[in-house]
């Protein structure tokens, strides 16, 4: 397995994880980016615009390169060569659907302008590599992209399913609570009945 920066020259890569239909495809990881009134009324060519240019942003001059700087935003996993799963980590000032949801908010008394706290918002595991662990790592690696670029600290806001209940890849690309203690988050806030926030302070 290789986990790497999402760069611009990676992008068939990256849409080869989101597939051709369903929420990944759907998304392009922009709902929590651009938050519910921008992003209701893109189509997903224009979506997939914004991904382009978020990626863009993050290589070398603004272009085509190797290295990524933090804007870039997602890592990709590669496993046997293959791109297999993706996770979006950046400043959680960048996410402008959190800043008026009461997920990470409720009952904690945060400066939603600290670009210190990073966030990891965004799973995505291609068909054919699910139930496989691919979260953990892509949880440890994300973990760690922000801690090597300077952040303070690192949350992830996971759902926990109700008692029986088969999670739907749907709703677990925000992350369960697993991948994130296995990263070494805790829990520090239940703000809804099935949202956690967990967090590590560097």
């Amino acid at each position: 397995m290789e986990i790497v920066p999402a760069t611009p020259d990676r992008w068939d890569d990256v849409q080869a994880v989101f597939g051709t239909r369903g929420g990944a495809h759907h998304c392009q990881c922009q709902r929590i980016r651009l938050g519910d009134g921008a992003w209701w009324y893109l189509s997903v060519e224009e979506r997939a615009h914004h991904l382009r240019e978020q990626l863009d942003a993050g290589a070398p001059d603004g272009g085509e390169g190797e290295a990524a700087a933090p804007t870039s935003g997602a890592l990709l996993a590669y496993v046997d060569a293959e791109p297999a799963g993706w996770v979006a980590v950046a400043p959680r000032t960048e996410f402008v659907r959190y800043r008026g949801s009461r997920v990470p908010w409720a009952g904690r008394h945060e400066d939603k302008d600290d670009d210190g706290v990073w966030a990891v918002t965004c799973f995505a595991v291609r068909v054919g590599y699910r139930k496989q662990g691919l979260m953990y790592e892509l949880a440890a690696a994300a973990v760690e992209h922000a801690r090597e670029r300077g952040a303070q600290a690192v949350e992830g806001y996971p759902i926990v399913p109700n008692q029986g209940q088969e999670i739907s890849w749907g709703e677990v690309n925000v992350g369960a609570p697993g991948p994130f203690a296995a990263a070494g988050l805790t829990e520090v806030s239940r703000p809804t009945k099935r949202r956690r926030v967990m967090r590590l302070d560097f």
